[in-house]
């Protein structure tokens, strides 16, 4: 009878780790990942207002000097912003993690 051969490249180490195990892992990482591309997404935006509008600040909601039109383009300018920079900040974290360990965190092809 004859021995099975191992499961990874090195001395039986997986190659793939368990998906339960990475999407456990992947929760604490997803989440420093959100926390940063929230931050990156903040400087993006405050430098591409201050470009744009010539001004230091982007106008709040309940900020009585400042018109409708104005205060929408900078919440719809903001909101363009934070998604593009999440979305390639989670995919990038989810990449990532594929490569070290082998299996996607996310949902899977089905």
């Amino acid at each position: 009878m004859e021995a099975a051969a191992p499961s990874g490249p090195v001395g039986g180490i997986p190659t793939k780790a368990p998906p339960i195990t990475v999407k456990l892992l992947y929760k604490p990482v997803g989440m420093i990942a959100s926390v940063l591309g929230g931050l990156l997404a903040g400087a993006i935006f405050k430098k591409a207002w201050k470009i744009a509008a010539r001004e230091d600040d982007a106008p709040t909601a309940t900020d009585a000097s400042r018109g409708w039109r104005e205060i929408l383009l900078a919440a719809a300018i903001e909101g363009a912003v934070f998604a593009v920079v999440k979305a390639a900040v989670d995919r990038g974290a989810a990449e990532g993690t594929r490569k070290l360990t082998g299996s996607w965190p996310g949902e899977e092809d089905k």
